[in-house]
């Protein structure tokens, strides 16, 4: 047994310490498991990945087992056999990562498209009332949102670009829930019926006296003058801060719908030259009463009153009022008369702005 040991160490000194080469798929699979972990399959495909990583550390231990054997009897044939087999798991990985990453930032495209279509659709809905402004915070939002979402996407952050994705789904959601309640009037076929009722009315009374008329649509922004029935002038206009809504009570700063008659010509406006219209109406009082009734308007307001068709700009401050430019005031100033018919609705046709731009929703 010396003898033999004797001569092995003989043989080493004569020959040096010299073993069978450690397979290059060992520092291979080293590598791809780097590459693997840059590609995001921890986050991807994390079960997969972890069965990767143990198939790998169950490798590295064999091989360590085997380095620790003397040099002369190293076999690194089953090292590998099990680290090509290593390197194939890690390709079959690597391809289903590359297939979801795909999978991922298509759909998150088709995400982007759909939001940006919605952001938009919601932007040119607010333009429409200008209760609008209650949704613009919210909208800006996913506005920045959606831009994060682009670049994250660009870089290959599919995981972060889902995460910021839920963000714009809850602003443009609370953007759209703080403007359906009014939209959703310019949509119901009840009251716009209710509503071309009136201007026919108001149209045909027009044309049986032969006089002048005033339909005023909001959602439209337009004041429509008929002579003798007939389509005579068209104005834009501005509404009150909250004129999307029908008024209610005094200091609500919405515009009231109904039938109503210019009682007085004021040529010296606050708000430059003022046709007076006779809000309230009876049946204005008696809406009042019954909303008042319900606790749907603070217990202390009065009905208010005061409205005006008025100059001072479309543009300008009003606070239920129908506003025009000054050049328009003065043109329609001369043509009416006290008691001239003035009809304001919500909206005449049942395909409208509204309703058009709320199909896109």
């Amino acid at each position: 047994m010396i003898k033999t040991v004797l001569l092995l160490i003989a043989l080493t000194i004569v020959t040096g310490c010299k073993s069978a080469p450690v397979p290059p798929e060992v520092s291979e699979a080293e590598q791809q498991q780097l590459g693997l972990w840059k590609a995001g399959a921890e986050i991807y495909l994390p079960a997969e990945y972890k069965a990767y990583i143990r198939s790998l550390r169950d490798g590295q231990i064999h091989l360590a087992s085997e380095n620790n054997r003397f040099i002369w009897f190293r076999n690194y044939k089953t090292t590998k056999v099990e680290f090509t087999n290593i390197l194939t798991q890690g390709k079959l990985l690597e391809a289903k990562v590359n297939e979801h990453k795909r999978a991922l930032s298509g759909n998150i495209s088709n995400q982007i498209a759909f939001y940006r279509n919605r952001i938009e659709t919601l932007r040119k809905l607010a333009s429409l009332i200008n209760e609008g402004r209650l949704s613009s915070k919210s909208l800006t939002k996913a506005e920045l949102q959606l831009a994060e979402v682009c670049v994250l996407s660009e870089r290959g952050c599919y995981t972060d670009a889902e995460q910021k994705l839920k963000g714009i789904s809850r602003h443009t959601e609370h953007a759209a829930n703080s403007m359906l309640p009014i939209l959703n009037r310019y949509a119901d076929n009840d009251k716009i019926t209710k509503w071309r009722n009136w201007v026919n009315e108001t149209v045909e009374s027009s044309k049986r006296s032969q006089s002048y008329s005033i339909v005023v649509s909001k959602v439209d922004k337009r004041l429509f003058l008929y002579k003798g029935g007939r389509s005579y002038k068209t104005y834009e206009i501005g509404l009150g801060t909250n004129g999307s809504h029908d008024k209610l009570y005094a200091g609500d700063k919405a515009t009231p719908e109904g039938k109503y008659h210019v009682i007085k010509k004021v040529p010296g406006s606050r708000f430059y030259k003022a046709l007076l219209i006779n809000y309230p109406n009876e049946d204005d009082r008696r809406q009042f009463a019954v909303a008042k009734r319900k606790g749907l308007i603070p217990q202390r307001a009065g009905i208010g009153g005061l409205i005006e068709i008025h100059g001072g700009g479309k543009n300008g401050m009003t606070y239920g009022c129908v506003a025009m430019e000054d050049h328009h005031i003065d043109e329609l100033f001369r043509i009416v008369d006290v008691g001239t018919p003035v009809t304001i609705v919500g909206a005449i046709e049942y395909e409208n702005s509204v309703t058009s731009a709320m199909k896109k929703l």
